[in-house]
């Protein structure tokens, strides 16, 4: 029996000449196709039409690149730093998943906080939707937080927060990596500040 999930995965065929595919609709398409998918919430693979290899990766990156470029940009230079770094670094293997668990629970939370903004503007009541950004900001600095502590479990109770089970002691490689994980959080919660300060 097909399984549904896979079977909704739209699959996009790469050529060549890098022209982009779309078999469900038989026609070529653009990362602007590409880009709608994704707002849409719907998923797709794209394949290498000749080897069948997998490019979904690359090309979700380029869709990246390009929006970068328009200006609006959403990552900022000391996080693509950060990010460049933990390449070949001993953890490297946790990056991936600590940013999916970040990224869905800030999406959860950004839903939220637009139903409680929309129920503000409705009310009228500009005080209150002050008070409830800098609520959101304060419950997003603790997921980031508690993510941070998930992240590192070599980190002692005194640097992250008791943890079951944590070391008591930590060698000089880890201590440096703790230090740079304080700076990534330090400089989340600019940027949270600095959101929060805009609205």
């Amino acid at each position: 029996m097909t399984d549904s999930k896979t079977s909704d995965i739209v699959t996009i065929k790469k050529y060549a000449n890098r022209r982009l595919y779309d078999t469900s609709a038989s026609r070529y398409v653009t990362l602007d196709h590409l880009r709608e998918l994704v707002r849409e919430g719907r998923d797709f693979k794209v394949i290498d039409a000749k080897s069948g290899d997998d490019l979904t990766r690359g090309v979700l990156a380029q869709i990246i690149f390009e929006e970068e470029s328009k200006g609006e940009t959403l990552l900022p230079v000391e996080f693509l730093r950060q990010l460049i770094s933990f390449y070949g670094d001993s953890m490297q293997s946790m990056v991936p998943s600590y940013l999916s668990m970040s990224m869905e629970t800030f999406a959860r939370q950004h839903q939220a906080m637009r139903d409680k903004m929309a129920g503000a503007m409705g009310e009228a009541m500009g005080g209150n939707s002050m008070a409830m950004l800098e609520e959101q900001t304060k419950r997003n600095m603790a997921m980031f937080q508690q993510a941070m502590s998930m992240f590192t479990p070599f980190s002692t109770g005194a640097a992250m927060g008791d943890m079951p089970g944590a070391p008591s002691q930590e060698s000089s490689g880890k201590s440096d990596d703790v230090q740079a994980l304080r700076a990534e959080l330090d400089a989340m919660r600019q940027k949270l500040d600095q959101l929060a300060s805009k609205e």
